[in-house]
Order: C-alpha cells, then structure tokens, then sequence
C-alpha cells in the first residue's frame, strides 16, 4: 500500500510541476504588479490592449513599440505574449473606435487576432517604480551612471568633452544611423541632463533654463518648442546645446532592463527583447 502511493506521488509531482509553470498574462502582470514598489494605480494606460489575458503564454517579447514589424518578429520568436512600452494603436490610450474602417488598423487587429497574440502596455508603473527602469537601462547604455549628482537619474557631470565627440559616442551605442543635435559642435561642456521619451517642449525649456545644464540629452520634441528656444539660447551667446536620440532610442534600452527585470521573478517561459527599427530611413 505504501509503495502504490509512493508511485503515485512520484507521477504527480513531476506533473504539479509542469502546471506549475504554466502562466497566462494575467498572472504575469499580476506578479509585476508585486514587483513594482510603487501602488498600482487606478487611472493608467498600463492595461491589455489585445488578445484573451487569459490564455496560456508561450514566450514573452518586450519592446519600446508593438509595431508590425515586431510583432512579426515576436511570432517568429514564438512569443505570443507582448509587453510594450508605447501605445498599440497610434494613439495615447489605445482608443481605436474612430479607426472602424482604417485598413492600417484593421489590418494589424487582424494579425494580432489570427496569431492569439495578447499585448500589454508596461508604461506608467515602470517609470513610477523605484528606480525608473526606463531611466536604469538608459544611464546603462549611455555610460554615464558613475557621473551621477547625487545619484539623480537626471543630472550628470561628465569628463569635459565637446557636443560632437559626446553625440558621436551614442551614436555608435545605440547604433544610430544618424543624430540631431542644437549647438556648436565644437562646444565643450561638462554638465548634461537626461529627459527620456517626450515630456513636452515646455519642461524641455524648463531644463535649459537651469544654470547647471549645459547640453540636454532628449527623446523628441515639436520644432517650435525645444528646438526654437534652444537655437534662439544659442543665438543669444548662452552656453547650451541639446542632444536628440528620437523618441524609440531614449527609452529603448529601458525596455531591455525590463525584459531582464522579469526574468527575475517569471520562471520557465522564455523572454525575449525585441529591438525596434527607426520609424524613418535616411537618404
């Protein structure tokens, strides 16, 4: 009799294990939920956009933005499981009622559909954490964590060097085909910022208007905020100069933090980091 249920049990675990394993995105995210140190709130854009939450992951792709072309590639990877960082439908809270007859749309709703992909966005709780993931994989790849003000994520004093050796440096990083810059090029310049994403032209300015920032490091920003004030500075004889990554670069290596973050705390399903390409070509 003993030996019936000690058989019994050595069946059984190896098969409590496997369901074990086995998550769906719903308790994917509720486990990022613990992780995360701050509240999760109530108002956020970090929700499915897509897909049954309840369905059984396979593999988990993250990326800075769920376009078609990584989306693709997720499938090729088998993941059916993506955590983005930016919005699905082109638009902020992923309202899709006024795209009904858009071919864009309804083309990708369909290939989301036909592949039982699920997509989650990971925006606000990751910035809200402590520290900023975004911001961690960022300093990271820009090398400059051990120039930190007093362990700010936001302000630097680097080694003196000039805006273009600086600019050519994160090109090459971030293996950009190209870089926007403000300023002379020749400009020598110790102290930097960093504001990730696009926080608006107004908080740009903000920064620029701080005595202890010589050269900004930006996502994006309208012309005829950011990009005016500072040429209207530099014209002034003032000692300022901005850095533009372009939106996906200035966040992009925090979505790569994230992907290993998770490898953390979300076992036996394979994790994958999906680069985005440039959303434009240069000729």
């Amino acid at each position: 009799m003993r030996l019936k249920k000690l058989v019994i049990l050595i069946v059984l675990i190896p098969l409590f294990s496997f369901v074990q394993k086995v998550k769906t995105p719903n308790e994917i995210v509720s486990k990022i939920k613990q992780n995360v140190t701050c509240e999760w709130a109530e108002k956020t854009v970090d929700t499915f956009k897509a897909g049954d939450p309840n369905s059984e992951v396979k593999g988990i792709a993250v990326c800075m933005f769920a376009d078609m072309t990584t989306l693709k590639k997720a499938v090729e990877l088998g993941c059916n499981f993506i955590i983005t960082h930016e919005p699905v439908f082109y638009n902020h809270l992923d309202e899709v009622s006024t795209y009904s007859t858009n071919p864009v749309y309804l083309e990708k709703a369909k290939f989301i559909e036909e592949n039982k992909l699920v997509v989650f966005r990971f925006h606000d709780h990751i910035h809200r954490t402590e520290p900023d993931g975004i911001s961690v994989g960022m300093i990271n790849k820009m090398g400059i964590k051990n120039y930190s003000i007093g362990e700010s994520q936001t302000f630097f004093q680097i080694p003196e060097t000039t805006v273009a050796k600086f600019s050519k440096e994160l090109k090459k990083k971030f293996e950009m085909e190209s870089i926007r810059i403000i300023g002379n090029p020749n400009m020598k310049f110790s102290k930097i910022a960093f504001m990730a994403g696009a926080p608006g032209g107004q908080r740009h300015i903000q920064m620029l208007n701080n005595n202890d920032v010589e050269v900004l490091i930006a996502g994006e920003a309208p012309e005829w905020e950011t990009y005016l004030y500072a040429n209207d500075a530099i014209s002034q004889g003032k000692n300022k100069g901005v850095i533009f990554l372009g939106h996906i670069k200035s966040e992009e290596a925090g979505m790569e933090y994230c992907a290993e973050w998770l490898k953390g705390f979300v076992k036996g399903i394979p994790i994958h980091f999906i680069e985005n390409k440039a959303n434009f070509t240069e000729l």
